[in-house]
Order: structure tokens, then C-alpha cells, then sequence
């Protein structure tokens, strides 16, 4: 049976790989959204243009409607210049995105946002408000994918957060118990646990740590 599946930030680090997963898979028709001027491939939007007006912004992408969307969308206050541009991007833009989903029929919404998500601080706080706003959407299903420190290369150079990667890489080992929730994690666990999470007929919301991605992770490799 075929998936419809609506994919927002796929050109970042998590979602460049679930893209590429759900490309690969046969019973996946994927509507990939991705910033005009992205070098990947996908459908190129204006995120303001669908924020003003989200069901008619995306129904002609997607004819046959939505099962399951995912966002990956994310940015940094760095990145984005200040903290209003940041909020745009990491509440504004991905509600807009689940606004049009659950329009078109999606009955779950995976949202990557972060560990700690709702605590203190500006980045959390975001975090927390676009988890509790999609939640409140009424999506049959909503999973929380909440990632502590994620390895992988992106496309753009980051010094520091290379060397971010290899002292929580080392740190890892020895962070336990309740610190093991902040510890390094690769992003391809990350991916290979939304690309399981795919269909779960379980309703309710439903949070995601490290842990969790990395058992979800496993099924995945041992399914496939």
C-alpha cells in the first residue's frame, strides 16, 4: 500500500537522509519541499507563501493528499540573523507546513525538534511552543523526535561544531543514566528512526530520545 508521505527540511542534515531513504523506497510517493535556490532536489517553495495561505500552497503538490508528514525544518539564531527570524523558521514555517498536512488528511506528523525541548532559554522555548502548537492540530499520531547532540557532515562549514562532535563524541560513553539523553548521536540513527516511525497506527504523541531512535534504529537495519 502506498505511503503519501509530505517531507519539509530536506536539505539539512537529518532531513537530507530521510530524503534519501524515501526516495529508495517503492511503496513511498514523497512530496519533498525544499527553499527556492536549494541544490537538492525536490519541490522548490516560497515558505512565506506558504504560510499565508498553506491548503492551497500545497494541494497542487500533492492531488492524492497526505498520510504522514515530516519536518525536519530547522535553523540557528546565528543562521538566521536574529531570534524573531529564527522563531519564523523553527515555529512559524513548520506549523504552516502541519496546518497544510493535516488540511490534506495526514493522520501523523513526525516533528524533529530537540532534547530538553520547552526548557529554558530561547532555542528550547521555541522548541517546546512548535511541539505543543502541532499537537494541538489534532493529527491522530504525533512523534516528537528529540535528538541530543547529532554527528554528521553538512553541507556547510561549521567550525565549531565540528569540535562540538568530537568532544560530545568522546563524552558519550560516559554521559548515563539521565545524562544519556544529552549525548552524541549520529544522524543517520536519527533518520533510520523517522523512516520506521513511517505508518505507526498508535495514536497519541509520542516522544523520541536518544535511546528510543536508537532502538528504533536497529528495527529498521534488522527489517531491512
Amino acid at each position: 500500500m502506498t505511503q503519501h508521505v509530505l517531507l519539509a527540511g530536506s536539505t539539512g542534515l537529518v532531513g537530507s537522509l530521510v530524503r534519501a531513504r524515501l526516495a529508495a523506497r517503492p511503496d513511498i510517493d514523497l512530496v519533498s519541499l525544499v527553499r527556492r535556490g536549494a541544490s537538492a532536489s525536490g519541490h522548490e517553495v516560497d515558505f512565506e507563501q506558504l504560510y499565508e495561505t498553506p491548503e492551497a500552497f500545497l494541494k497542487p503538490l500533492a492531488p492524492d493528499g497526505i498520510d504522514v508528514a515530516i519536518s525536519c525544518l530547522g535553523t540557528t539564531i546565528r543562521t538566521a540573523g536574529s531570534q524573531p527570524a529564527m522563531f519564523r523558521v523553527d515555529h512559524d514555517y513548520v506549523l504552516a507546513v502541519a496546518r497544510a498536512a493535516r488540511a490534506l488528511g495526514a493522520r501523523q506528523f513526525i516533528l524533529v525538534t530537540a532534547v530538553g525541548a520547552g526548557g529554558p532559554g530561547f532555542y528550547l522555548q521555541t522548541k517546546g511552543a512548535i511541539e505543543r502548537a502541532v499537537t494541538d492540530l489534532g493529527f491522530a499520531r504525533v512523534d516528537l523526535i528529540r535528538p541530543g547532540f547529532l554527528l554528521g557532515g553538512r553541507a556547510e562549514r561549521r567550525v565549531w561544531e565540528a569540535i562540538g562532535q568530537r568532544i560530545f563524541a568522546a563524552l558519550t560513553p560516559i554521559m548515563l543514566g539521565p545524562l544519556s539523553r544529552y549525548g552524541a548521536i549520529p544522524a543517520e540513527t536519527v533518520a533510520d528512526a523517522i523512516v520506521t516511525l513511517i505508518g505507526n497506527a498508535a495514536p497519541g504523541r509520542h516522544l523520541h530520545e536518544n535511546a528510543e531512535m536508537r532502538r528504533l534504529s536497529q528495527a529498521t537495519r534488522v527489517s531491512g
